[in-house]
């Protein structure tokens, strides 16, 4: 299905200048068969009258859009064209406007419902047209850059463990055509794909970094995780996003992970975890800073001959020097006044 704008449909303001001075005519024309006697007279009533009954008709072909909104069109079945871009448009009367996914309200910016017999302004001469406004839903399709906040997640990471995430999609619709007749509803296919999309994604990556995964399929272990990785893995996501949703005319402009956690069942094992993983960094740094310190030391006292000392002498300094570097409070000295034999 190929979009159709229509570009020369501007002349709404025109049109209803003309159709009001028709009403004025034909209320004229009223007046004066009324003065006028004989079978003329009645000619020019039943005219004024006919036009009178029927005038109304011509207005349902008026519709005002605003920046950002189009109306895709069909007459008795056959799609006609699409209307885009603000101003006020005259069209086939009987033209009606398709939009399925007028009434589908999603967790997303733009997608709030109007009250219940609200008439927009202008659109369609104060609510005369029911193809452009039916059942109290807004038939027309917004252009606007429109932002899905997708429901959390639970998903298996690649090394199995839950994890919960959720994402927001930026997009739009692009091609009118296709999004109203490629699919049955637009903005519920955009959630299932999101959420399809997510989950094959997070699948190939760890939360956090792991030896021995292959997170891009080159077949080479890399640093790639969830939480390391977040713009990478929200791109791929993104144009997974894309890949599906083309042919239902949308465009994804962005996608950005906004939440991102263990499962709850898992979680404190996992903080755990986190911590016993960072003391053992910490006390790593710790002793090699201590190594280095008792080296240099013992070099200085050799260099400069403070003290001479035997290899049992030095044992005993190093490990005293290590008990007071590594640990975990601070050193309470005892101060030996005699002789060390």
């Amino acid at each position: 299905m190929e979009e159709k704008v229509l570009q020369k449909k501007k002349n709404g303001m025109v049109m209803m200048i003309l159709f009001i001075l028709l009403y004025i005519v034909a209320a004229t024309v009223i007046v004066l068969g009324a003065n006028t006697a004989g079978g003329a007279g009645k000619v020019l009533i039943a005219a004024g009258v006919i036009y009178m009954a029927l005038g109304w008709i011509p207005f349902c072909g008026l519709a005002v859009l605003k920046p950002q909104e189009a109306v895709v069109l069909t007459l008795f079945g056959k799609y006609i064209g699409s209307l885009k871009g603000e101003g006020f448009y005259f069209v086939n009367p009987f033209c009606s406007a398709v939009n399925p996914a007028a009434d589908t309200k999603l967790n997303q910016s733009g997608d709030v419902k109007a009250p219940a017999g609200k008439l927009t302004q202008l659109n369609s001469l104060a609510g005369i047209n029911t193809g452009m406004k039916e059942s109290g839903g807004n038939k027309k399709i917004s252009l606007k850059i429109m932002t899905l906040n997708n429901n959390r997640q639970k998903i298996n990471d690649c090394l199995g463990n839950p994890v919960e995430i959720g994402i927001a999609v930026m997009w739009k619709v692009t091609d009118t055509a296709k999004a109203v007749f490629n699919v049955d509803n637009y903005k519920e296919y955009l959630s299932l794909q999101c959420d399809s999309a997510l989950r094959n994604i997070v699948r190939m990556y760890p939360y956090d970094v792991a030896e021995n995964v292959d997170t891009t399929g080159d077949g080479v272990a890399d640093d790639g995780s969830l939480r390391g990785s977040s713009e990478v893995v929200a791109e791929r996501i993104r144009q997974e996003i894309q890949n599906k949703v083309s042919e239902a005319g949308l465009e994804i402009i962005e996608a950005r992970i906004t939440y991102l956690a263990y499962a709850p069942e898992i979680a404190a094992a996992m903080l755990q975890r986190q911590q016993a993983a960072a003391v053992i960094d910490a006390r790593k740094l710790i002793v090699d800073g201590a190594v280095g310190m008792v080296e240099m030391a013992l070099s200085r006292l050799m260099e400069k001959g403070v003290v001479e000392l035997d290899e049992e002498r030095k044992a005993a300094m190093v490990s005293n020097l290590l008990v007071v570097l590594c640990g975990n409070k601070d050193a309470q000295p005892v101060v030996n006044s005699g002789s060390l034999y």
